[in-house]
């Protein structure tokens, strides 16, 4: 087992859902460790290189358009197979075929509103960890 990085946004409208507790203390009570936070707004530049792999299927205006709609909270997590954790932890991209007791599963109702990214690799989370912080940032 390897010490790994994850990244992770709780996407627009769990602010204000006031889920945010729910949904980090979940990730702490697998032993994963916040290492870096942040809420902010993404750019329309930060939405291209996050979902550049989406760029050409019909889904993409829609996505990045629902992103830059409203404040985000971008998290790092830290520890033993982060992003296998995480994955199990957030549940299926589609919530209706989430299980319940996952993230996704118990907070979302559909797409693109399904509550959290994560990335899908070790990977794509190193990738998507230098597009919103640098190393200075760390806890």
């Amino acid at each position: 087992m390897s010490y790994e990085l994850e990244f992770v946004m709780l996407k627009p409208g769990v602010l204000e859902k006031r889920i945010v507790g729910q949904i980090v203390q979940r990730f702490e009570q697998r032993g994963l460790e916040l290492k870096a936070i942040r809420v902010c707004m993404l750019r329309p530049l930060q939405l291209e290189s996050l979902y550049r792999e989406h760029k050409d299927k019909v889904f993409y205006n829609s996505l990045v358009q629902y992103m830059g709609s409203s404040k985000v909270m971008l998290m790092v997590w830290g520890g033993l197979q982060a992003v296998a954790v995480t994955r199990a932890l957030v549940g299926a991209t589609d919530p209706l075929q989430a299980t319940p007791g996952s993230i996704r599963g118990d907070f979302a109702l559909g797409m693109p509103e399904n509550i959290v990214h994560a990335s899908d690799s070790v990977q794509s989370a190193t990738r998507e960890i230098k597009l919103f912080f640098k190393a200075s940032e760390f806890l």
